[in-house]
């Protein structure tokens, strides 16, 4: 690993630390001790779903051992240390939900369905929840819902359009956890794994107001053309939606939302100015580029290599780092393997062949990119060259979504492990 490689990597894993859900939760405890005793409760339960669910549940229960009544918490597979716990984890599919999660799902719908005005519920949301958190509406199958998800995942749709379309599918999402959990007062404390942190969109919104429709769901189908490949379950229960035939989801102002409380407390935007932050201190001139790194992978890419290019241009003493953070999308055409920051990495590796003194890390936050155990990969104007030798045609492994067939060959994959937290990912390019 070069020096820019290894000082990226350093700027990295501080970024974690700034987001580290365990110590963001504990900050947070205080608050939720003393809404208990001002608020005169005689239960406190504790929920939580997504990929920080159990350092997020930890944090509480170490906190607060002697209020705790009972709780659930639902993660992604290999994504709790410990299981030792007074709160219950399960460990479920993701990004396709699948039976653990929908067990889980079912143990926190009967917690919900014995709350009441003397419970106080403490609801512990990251990213990665829309898939942990899965109740299917009624007549909606788990092969259905997994179906959907795999169809959206691809289709490169938004974040924000992906979860209209299972907020309106769902039992629990869109505001309809709340909905449950009345009228119990609920304190929701938030990892927010979304650009703009947007309460209805991190883990589908489930204990906050949804602005969008069943109009706005059908809408997303028709706009990827999916239409003909949705399950018929999910059509007829969207277009009754649209048609007013069944409750749409809870909206602001309703009052199952007069007693709930969403706090974020942690989000890529702290991860990203501890990233600005620790390369100052390493003594470089470090820039955030954006905050909202969005569209494309493949275009993301050739954009951060474009201002990449620009920064080489007026000569400094020393390097410059630029860091970006977001999510960026991947339609799938293909049939390789990969994730978003392997394509734009990938992509960003092709705009810079040849160059020296650029440097590329691109990683997401919770240790895994698509279907893989690959965080990311870093990559720099030698990279495409070094394929090159090894018969490796990267254009071929761009256009068939295999970025990380790619990476693996020339062993320049990022991996870090499950990480414990979630919000999206982080760029840090190194000029030199």
């Amino acid at each position: 690993m070069s020096s820019a490689s290894q000082i990226a990597t350093e700027i990295f894993y501080s970024s974690l630390k700034a987001v580290d859900p365990y110590n963001s939760i504990v900050l947070y405890s205080e608050k939720i001790r003393s809404a208990y005793q001002t608020g005169d409760f005689n239960r406190l339960v504790v929920i939580g779903f997504g990929k920080a669910a159990c350092p997020m549940a930890k944090a509480l229960e170490d906190s607060m051992p002697d209020l705790i009544a009972t709780g659930i918490a639902i993660t992604k597979y290999g994504h709790c240390a410990s299981k030792k716990s007074k709160i219950k984890i399960f460990e479920a599919g993701h990004p396709l939900p699948d039976e653990n999660g929908l067990r889980g799902t079912g143990e926190i719908i009967k917690i919900l369905e014995d709350t009441d005005e003397n419970t106080l519920l403490a609801c512990l949301v990251s990213g990665g929840g829309s898939a942990l958190l899965v109740s299917p509406h009624e007549g909606i199958s788990l092969g259905e819902k997994q179906k959907i998800t795999e169809l959206l995942l691809k289709s490169g749709a938004t974040i924000y359009e992906m979860n209209m379309v299972r907020k309106h599918i769902s039992r629990v999402k869109g505001g309809r956890l709340a909905e449950l959990a009345y009228p119990a007062r609920v304190i929701s404390l938030i990892l927010s794994d979304v650009i703009g942190d947007r309460l209805d969109v991190i883990a589908s919104g489930p204990t906050s107001p949804d602005p969008s429709t069943f109009h706005n769901a059908l809408h997303v189908l028709e706009k990827y053309r999916l239409m003909d490949k949705t399950p018929e379950s999910i059509l007829h229960l969207l277009q009754k939606g649209a048609n007013n035939l069944i409750p749409e989801t809870p909206k602001e102002g309703g009052r199952v939302f007069k007693d709930v409380e969403n706090i974020i407390v942690s989000s890529n935007m702290i991860a990203l100015e501890a990233a600005k932050q620790r390369a100052e201190t390493l003594g470089f001139h470090a820039e955030i580029i954006s905050y909202e790194l969005i569209g494309e992978a493949k275009n993301a890419g050739k954009w951060l290599a474009k201002r990449a290019k620009e920064a080489k241009e007026p000569r400094q003493q020393g390097p410059r780092y630029l860091i970006s953070g977001g999510e960026t999308t991947v339609t799938v055409a293909g049939n390789g393997v990969g994730g978003r920051n392997m394509e734009l990495a990938l992509s960003f590796a092709v705009e810079i062949e040849g160059l020296d003194g650029i440097t590329l890390l691109s990683a997401g936050t919770d240790g895994t990119d698509g279907p893989t155990n690959a965080a990311g990969a870093i990559v720099n104007g030698e990279t495409i060259g070094e394929a090159k030798a090894m018969g490796l045609n990267a254009e071929e492994y761009l256009n068939n979504n295999n970025s990380y067939n790619f990476f693996k060959a020339i062993d320049t994959l990022f991996i870090t492990g499950p990480t414990g937290t979630n919000v999206m990912d982080i760029q840090i390019m190194v000029i030199e």
